[in-house]
């Protein structure tokens, strides 16, 4: 994708002959990338992405289709209180000018937040109630005197006040992955379908009341969840193969009403038919995994 011809012979194979009639918001241009360790990659990025807006400039879709990568939270260096947020200085080469171009372009800033992390990793110091948006005292923020009484809301306005550092107010987060396991292994605390149900739950009431966070409570806060269906053959944890809404059939795997917020799509077997959420209506958003070029 760093060429800017293949970028462009890419989306006209598989971006423009489905709109409009499909709705396309972003092309996710790698997953994680400056999370990881491979620092080839990290340099590939910007010009990626760089080359794809480009592609989209060209055959007149920049307007409907924007041009985005998703980053977890290993990128920050600190995140607690929020206020204090900033990224990693071993990523500051690469983050600086990646902010800069999706200020150019108007693209939002896309975060994995799973706040199940933090309390599967200390699950005798982190509330439950503070991760699964339930009442609590919260924590109050000392260099800004917010209140906090939720776990993502708090993660996301430490990836605000990341980018202020660098110098930008004009960027919106928002959240391309987060989710909750309805099953783990034993020393996966908190992995159940109870737990997922409250998260997912209490995450889609949050979505409905189109309220921000503390440091942006103006501005409501787009959430993908993750995911629509079980994975079975993903590798990993057990917890990895269950963050699904659906069984691979398109039965529940819990019910936290999502059929009041989605319409549903009738899937037909030879044995026989199950009702399941269209995943084009529930995840709006392509992704793009790049072969590095």
């Amino acid at each position: 994708m760093t060429d800017p011809l293949k970028a462009q012979n890419w989306i006209q194979q598989h971006v423009t002959p489905h709109l409009p009639q499909t709705k396309i918001s972003f092309i996710l241009v790698g997953n994680e990338v400056l999370g990881g360790n491979d620092t080839k990659l990290m340099s590939y990025l910007l010009t990626a992405m760089q080359s794809v807006y480009a592609a989209l400039v060209n055959l007149g879709l920049s307007k409907t289709v924007t041009v985005v990568t998703a980053h977890s939270l290993n990128i920050m260096g600190s995140s607690y209180p929020p206020s204090a947020g900033t990224f990693r200085e071993d990523l500051a080469q690469y983050i600086q000018p990646l902010l800069n171009f999706h200020s150019q372009i108007n693209a939002p800033f896309l975060i994995n937040a799973y706040p199940y992390f933090a309390y599967k990793g200390s699950p005798n110091e982190v509330p439950i109630e503070y991760v699964l948006f339930q009442p609590n005292s919260g924590m109050n923020d000392s260099g800004t005197n917010l209140h906090y009484d939720n776990m993502l809301d708090a993660q996301i306005d430490a990836v605000y006040a990341a980018m202020k550092v660098m110098g930008h107010t004009d960027i919106e987060v928002r959240i391309s992955e987060t989710g909750w396991p309805s099953k783990g292994d034993e020393n996966e605390a908190g992995a159940t379908p109870e737990n997922a149900g409250i998260y997912n739950g209490n995450l889609l009431k949050k979505i409905a009341e189109k309220k921000g966070t503390p440091a942006r409570p103006d501005i409501p806060i787009d959430t993908y969840i993750f995911a629509l269906f079980n994975e079975d053959l993903k590798p990993g944890p057990a917890s990895e193969r269950n963050y699904g809404l659906f069984y691979p059939d398109g039965t529940p795997v819990y019910n936290i009403g999502v059929d009041s917020y989605l319409p549903t799509l009738i899937f037909s077997s030879a044995a026989h038919d199950v009702n399941a959420l269209s995943i084009f209506n529930f995840l709006i958003f392509l992704t793009v995994y790049l072969l590095w070029e």
